[in-house]
Formats: C-alpha cells, sequence, structure tokens
C-alpha cells in the first residue's frame, strides 16, 4: 500500500469517525429534547387529568380491598343521577349503585324527557327504582329537581355515564359515622371507555384547599356530602351549566366544612365522544373564570394558575407512580 493511498484512506476513516461522532450527538440532543417534550406533556396533562393513560383493559373488580361490613343503623343516603338520552351508559350506572345493596338508599333518575330509549329501560326497572321523566333547564336544575324533598343524612349524585365501584357506599357510611367531623369525601377515579374498559387511573395525594381555589381537582362522581352541607350553603347553582360541581364545593369550603380525601378508589369515570366535558369546553372556560374571579378576587394568568397549582400537581405526580410501582396500594 502506497503512502498516498494511505493518507487518503486515514483522511476517510477520519471523516466517518466525524460524522458518527457528530450523528451520536444529535441522537443525545434528540432524546435529552424528548425526556424535556416528555416531562412538559407530564406538567401539561399530569395523570389525574390525562384519561387514556393506556390500552383498554378488562377492570378487574377483585383486584381491590374488600368492602367493609354495612353498619345496622346505616344512615340514609339519597343519590341523583341527572340524565338526558344516556341510555347507551344508563344501565350500567343503574346496576352499580342498585347493586351496591345498601339497605337505606333512595336512588332517583331525574330525567329529561330522553328520546332514545331510555324510558322504555327505566320502565323496564320496575319498583327498583324511583324515577321522573320530564322537561327541564339542564342538569343542574335536573340535579335539583331529584333532591327536591328528600330527606336523608348523605347526598351524592352521579351522572348517566358514570359507575360506582363494588363497596363505595359502605365504605363511605363507615368513615362518615367513624369520623363525625368530616362533611364531605371524595376519593379515586378510574376512568373507563364507552365500551366499560379501563383506560387509566388518577390517585389523588390529600385534600389541599389552596390550591382548591385554582382548580377543581375533586373527581365529582367520587364525592359525597353531609345533608348539613346542603342545607347551609344551598342547591346547585342552575346559573352553572359546566362548573355547577366546582362551584358548590367553593361555596362549601368558604363555609368552613371539612373536606377529606379517602384512600380509595369509588368511581368511574365514562370518556365517550357525546360526553358533556368535552362538548361544553367554551363554556367551561367562561364559568371556571367567574369562580376564580369570586374566590381570588382577581382573574388570575395561565402562569398564575400553574405557579399555584404546581405543588399539588407535583404531589399528585408522585402518588401516581408510587401506585404505579407498588409503594401505595388501594
Amino acid at each position: 500500500m502506497d503512502e498516498e493511498f494511505r493518507q487518503r484512506l486515514d483522511q476517510r476513516l477520519e471523516q466517518l469517525e466525524n460524522r458518527v461522532a457528530l450523528l451520536e450527538r444529535n441522537l443525545g440532543l434528540v432524546a435529552a429534547g424528548q425526556r424535556r417534550a416528555s416531562l412538559r406533556g407530564l406538567w401539561r396533562r399530569p395523570p389525574m387529568w390525562t384519561f387514556e393513560q393506556y390500552l383498554p383493559r378488562l377492570l378487574n373488580l377483585n383486584a381491590f380491598k374488600s368492602s367493609p361490613a354495612i353498619p345496622a343503623n346505616a344512615p340514609r343516603i339519597a343519590m341523583v343521577t341527572p340524565s338526558y338520552n344516556h341510555a347507551e351508559y344508563i344501565g350500567a350506572t343503574i346496576d352499580s349503585i342498585v347493586g351496591q345493596a345498601y339497605p337505606n338508599l333512595y336512588y332517583h333518575v331525574q330525567d329529561g324527557a330522553s328520546i332514545d330509549g331510555t324510558i322504555d329501560l327505566l320502565k323496564s326497572r320496575g319498583n327498583s327504582i324511583s324515577w321522573k321523566s320530564e322537561p327541564d333547564k339542564g342538569q343542574s336544575n335536573a340535579i335539583n329537581l331529584g333532591f327536591a324533598g328528600v330527606d336523608c343524612e348523605i347526598m351524592a349524585y352521579l351522572n348517566s355515564d358514570d359507575m360506582l365501584l363494588p363497596g363505595t357506599l359502605a365504605h363511605v357510611v363507615n368513615y362518615f359515622m367513624s369520623h363525625p367531623d368530616v362533611d364531605i369525601v371524595y376519593g379515586n377515579r378510574i376512568f373507563i371507555d364507552r365500551d366499560g374498559l379501563e383506560v387509566g387511573r388518577a390517585v389523588l395525594p390529600r385534600h389541599d384547599g389552596k390550591t382548591l381555589q385554582y382548580a377543581d381537582y375533586i373527581p365529582q362522581e367520587t364525592m359525597f356530602w353531609r345533608k348539613r352541607v346542603w342545607d347551609k350553603i344551598g342547591p346547585i347553582d342552575e346559573n352553572f351549566h359546566f362548573a355547577m360541581d366546582w362551584d358548590f364545593i367553593l361555596r362549601a369550603q368558604a363555609a368552613g366544612f371539612k373536606f377529606v380525601r379517602l384512600p380509595r378508589f369509588l368511581s368511574c369515570f365514562r370518556i365517550h365522544d357525546a360526553q358533556k366535558t368535552a362538548a361544553t369546553y367554551a363554556i367551561g372556560v367562561r364559568e371556571m373564570g367567574i369562580l376564580r374571579r369570586r374566590v381570588l378576587g382577581f382573574d388570575p394568568t395561565q402562569m398564575q394558575i400553574r405557579r399555584a397549582i404546581a405543588p399539588y400537581l407535583l404531589r399528585q405526580i408522585a402518588y401516581h407512580y408510587s401506585y404505579k410501582l407498588g409503594v401505595l396500594r388501594y
């Protein structure tokens, strides 16, 4: 091999080595960028607000803690389901409540004159539930109609596409009876798709009243309250059509009622195309703005909201991954 050829070969090898080094550097930059993007994505959509976290899977109800015994002197629970054209889902909602086998339960479906077969489904239930179908002024009005004149000690409403998990009523009642100072409880939630398959979970940290002034993180379908709350702050505000639960929660907090997050999965939140949460997003933004101005006394920027809720979001992410790794068990 002559010297000139060797030099050309060495130069070529050096060029290739430089290209490989540059490629490795670029790949490292891309990987770092992807990691930063993942972290930003996690920050923008923390687990508690990320509905579809994995591919649909069967919900294994046997994996949860066993239900506590229902006390002999079980307090009366009143539950209302506001409904309109949800025949595809309301059967599962009803079954999840009636299937609790709670002996002192008043359960009422307030339907807004559905035209999709809901009324036939309700008729088929016979006397097992209370129901009425008539035109209403929206979801908030339907909830208030359902609770009108009801005598009870504990209250909750469950939308016509959501579901209670087995043992929820027994667990809630036992907690209320052993903690007479607590007024409102809520818990962890499971996200399900239109077919009832599990697609995600939200594990929440302890209650944080300050964060609640900036963002509603309480899963409505898991929330139960004592009737004394309703009696003092009044019913659902029918001026709200999206954030009515947050308004109720903020009024209860302002009145000094005590909240507790229960370390248990209580309900399933269903994700589907016709979901009100997605369909009325613009209305929701306006209503949430009204509530923030009322509670805070000013209109916070998105940056101010992010900074205010950041500590809670970090705790929620920590709880989420602690649960995924088996450190926390519910």
